[in-house]
């Protein structure tokens, strides 16, 4: 195999500008990991908070990775190599994943680029029934529906919080997400619905008729209604914008409800929120093969659909991050790979 590839590199933070289609090193296999051969990248925020140098972070805790950097963690793609130690793969096999996350976050996740190196304990088969484009859509927001909403699927330590994430039971509650046409908001109310809850979604109002075809059982526009001023009586506000607006959604809930914002940062309504008996709580999404092959077969047969926005080939990864930050995406990005 030829020992170069190209991939979307990086030599300094900052704007979309900096994203450079050039030549690589083809990845080293290290033991118990897997070569794939990239069709198709996910993008997800983390991509462009760490182009950016993660700015929203305090100066002590943002990275000093080494340039060249790749971003990016979500691919789908066929197994072209497998080292030693592995199981399960073989070369040739459809595969997708969330790559080193959040072990890699400050750039060692490596997915930008034709080829990646995988983890296999992060590796699960692609879902026969859904093309590598929307299973690159699949891994971070998928997982992070399913890891705040079902399980955890791990023991690892909550970086966010002293106590550990808990997801509350779904089945006959009323549960509003907050957020719901974007990556894992649209997700996020699909899961809840599959777990029987009475599902509110919060979205501009252009997204309405998606969100009901996703079994949203009420749609607020908000930019005709602020959803805190008329939902009420709610057993758990999912909030995938997040950040510090959170705590408006606090006097929506029931006593023993609970808030689980995605992007907890900024949050100041804790004193509040023990006022009125709600519990807010939030985790830190993890890369889990196995929790992508049981959500795969979801996928697979249907009952969990990935929406796409739009689709750029990965020498013009630039666009598609300046189209990201324009916002109001309807799903995901997703950048392919010839």
């Amino acid at each position: 195999m030829n020992q170069a590839m190209k991939a979307i590199r990086q030599h300094a933070f900052g704007g979309p500008e900096g994203l450079r289609w050039e030549d690589a090193p083809l990845p080293v296999l290290q033991a118990g990991e897997v070569l794939v051969r990239v069709h198709a990248v996910g993008i997800n925020p983390p991509d462009w908070y760490l182009r950016e140098g993660y700015r929203a972070l305090p100066p002590e805790w943002r990275p000093r990775p080494a340039f060249p950097l790749i971003l990016g963690t979500d691919v789908s793609g066929v197994v072209a190599a497998v080292a030693d130690g592995v199981a399960g793969f073989s070369p040739g096999d459809e595969v997708y994943a969330m790559v080193r996350f959040p072990a890699g976050m400050f750039g060692d996740s490596k997915a930008y680029a034709e080829y990646v190196s995988v983890p296999a304990a992060e590796l699960a088969p692609k879902p026969p029934g859904i093309d590598h484009v929307h299973a690159a859509g699949v891994p971070m927001s998928l997982l992070t529906a399913w890891q705040f909403l079902v399980a955890l699927g791990h023991d690892a330590p909550n970086p966010l919080q002293p106590n550990r994430h808990q997801p509350v039971p779904l089945a006959g509650r009323r549960v509003l997400v907050n957020g719901a046409a974007g990556g894992v908001g649209h997700l996020a109310l699909q899961v809840a619905k599959l777990k029987g809850a009475q599902v509110i979604a919060v979205a501009s109002g252009r997204h309405e008729a998606l969100l009901r075809e996703l079994g949203a059982d009420e749609v607020i526009d908000y930019a005709k209604t602020a959803p805190e001023e008329v939902a009420r009586d709610l057993d758990l506000v999912v909030d995938a914008v997040g950040g510090p607006a959170t705590g408006r959604f606090l006097s929506t809930l029931k006593p023993g409800g609970a808030l689980f914002p995605v992007f907890p940062l900024g949050f100041s309504g804790a004193e509040e929120a023990a006022k009125l008996g709600v519990t807010v709580s939030a985790t830190q999404v993890r890369s889990s093969g196995a929790q992508l092959a049981e959500v795969g077969r979801l996928l697979d047969d249907g009952s969990i659909r990935i929406v796409v926005d739009g689709t750029w080939p990965l020498a013009e990864a630039a666009k598609a991050h300046e189209r990201a930050a324009r916002g109001h995406i309807q799903g995901k990005l997703v950048l392919t790979v010839r």
